[in-house]
């Protein structure tokens, strides 16, 4: 392939590169780039979301080129001030570390194996003495920090800024020095922080990394971004029935993006699909089923996409139970409080519970359920579901 053809593979859906004539510069010198994406593991799961940037960092290796994947398992701990409205909660080593341990085994499933770096920046970060932190502090100034947005809004408004805040994008920076990165990817929301990175390498005299950023892919609300603390989102290890069914889920006005970001659709792929859905020839609802096997096919195969819409019109066109669900353990008392046990079966509030009851929500083998108690051995082997999707067999 030549440098053009990389180049249009490697701009494919991506939002900005900076500068993008440094890009085609390193390209051209035919050697394997270090291509640099940082994750901070501040939740258990890697969503669809993340996966946008993944992706694209396989893309590169699948050129040839050298992904390294930074593990913010130190950053972490300082939390990224990005959009955000107020100081971030800081996270004890022992929740970075966790997060990171279930993290790294989702990251195999988009990555390729070689040629991969995975790095934690605690590495070099933790063992970082005083005289290095002010070195590494004179990389910016306060002047560079309050051209940030976030920063700049939350100054005029009198909304506190540690100074700790202001170290993060010059730790995230110090990363590229580290790795000695040649590409930085990020969301489209990183694109300050990573164009930090050029001015932090270029303080200790490296040759700049290029910026490139994805867009952000809004969640299962069509609105807001995907994200595990708003609940929005589907994780690569979500099994096929519920990645195909919450995907289903999701607002018409959505799926354009989606098909891009979330299923890997070409451009014009995609434009085929709005075409035909402003024409009539594609109904909204199987526009949304071919976007549904595509994304779980990604992570689970063709003949899982085609078992997973096959149980989800089971489910909600037949009003049948799912072939495969979770089992849960009855108490031992004789009388069951229904509430408490739709809280611990399916790991709700409680009085998220008690509305779902309330709403008519909840159901016994197929049956609406209103009462708020029931005797144990009526239970025992029944299914048990909450809504659409949600499913448990009752046992003894």
């Amino acid at each position: 392939m030549t440098v053009t053809d990389d180049l249009r593979r490697i701009l494919r859906h991506t939002d900005q590169v900076v500068p993008e004539d440094e890009l085609t510069a390193k390209l051209e010198l035919r050697r394997p780039l270090r291509v640099k994406l940082g994750l901070d593991p501040t939740a258990p799961e890697v969503t669809l979301g993340w996966a946008v940037v993944l992706r694209k960092l396989r893309q590169f290796q699948e050129l040839g080129h050298t992904a390294v994947l930074i593990v913010g398992d130190f950053t972490a701990q300082v939390g990224d001030p990005s959009e955000r409205a107020e100081t971030r909660r800081r996270l004890s080593a022992e929740e970075v570390n966790r997060y990171a341990e279930n993290l790294l085994g989702q990251f195999e499933r988009i990555l390729l194996p070689e040629p991969l770096e995975v790095r934690r920046n605690s590495e070099w970060l933790s063992p970082m003495k005083m005289p290095e932190v002010l070195e590494l502090t004179s990389a910016a100034t306060v002047a560079q920090m309050m051209e940030r947005a976030d920063f700049a809004k939350r100054h005029e408004e009198g909304t506190p800024i540690s100074v700790m805040e202001f170290l993060y994008p010059l730790l995230q920076g110090y990363d590229s020095v580290a790795v000695e990165s040649d590409v930085e990817l990020g969301g489209s929301d990183q694109l300050w922080n990573l164009m930090m990175g050029r001015s932090v390498q270029q303080r200790y005299g490296m040759e700049q990394q290029v910026a490139l950023t994805m867009p952000i892919l809004v969640g299962l609300d069509g609105t807001r971004r995907m994200g595990q603390s708003l609940g929005n989102y589907i994780g690569v290890e979500d099994s096929p029935a519920d990645m195909f069914g919450k995907t289903m889920s999701i607002p018409d006005k959505a799926m354009p993006q989606w098909f891009r970001l979330a299923a890997d659709y070409d451009d014009e792929q995609v434009e085929e699909v709005e075409a035909a859905l402003r024409s009539g020839d594609l109904h909204p609802s199987q526009a949304k089923r071919r976007l549904a096997r595509s994304i779980v096919g990604l992570y689970w195969g063709d003949e899982a996409a085609l078992a997973a819409e096959s149980e989800f019109d089971k489910i909600f066109k037949e009003g049948g139970v799912p072939d495969e669900m979770t089992e849960h353990r009855l108490p031992p008392e004789t009388e069951i409080q229904l509430a408490a046990l739709i809280r611990d079966a399916f790991a709700m509030s409680g009085s998220e519970a008690r509305r779902m009851i309330e709403q008519g929500a909840v159901r016994l083998d197929g049956e609406p359920v209103a009462v708020t108690e029931m005797a144990r051995n009526r239970l025992v082997g029944k299914v048990l579901n909450v809504g659409k999707r949600r499913f448990i067999r009752l046992i003894d």
